[in-house]
């Protein structure tokens, strides 16, 4: 799974797409935490272009946001369209994961 990032500013986003489930989760993972090392910036993880993700995948992305949480760096998703909006609401991850309509508003929350 590759995860593509782009600087807005102070801010990092990683771009992920396709699907994230119990058979990719910990290679999401990986590819996740490879793009965001060595950096001290806040992180938006878009998700645009991801078209389902499982319980699994909200577990990543809950390490993610804690991993990042320990070392004081803000953390958002945004663009949740679709399967993946109704996963994130239902479940209630968007009541503990900062969430936004966009990468604009999402990388204006994580800068302060």
């Amino acid at each position: 799974m590759e995860i593509t990032t782009e600087r807005k500013g102070e801010v990092l986003v990683a771009l992920t797409e396709d699907r994230v489930d119990g058979s990719n989760a910990r290679e999401f993972q990986e590819a996740v935490q490879a793009a965001i090392a060595g950096e001290d910036a806040p992180v938006v993880l878009d998700m645009e272009r991801l078209v389902y993700i499982s319980s699994a995948g909200l577990r990543v992305i809950l390490m993610i946001a804690r991993a990042l949480q320990g070392e004081s760096r803000n953390f958002a998703v945004c663009s949740l369209v679709g399967p993946v909006r109704e996963v994130f609401e239902i479940s209630g991850f968007d009541k503990i994961i900062q969430t936004h309509d966009t990468q604009e508003k999402a990388v204006a929350a994580v800068q302060g």
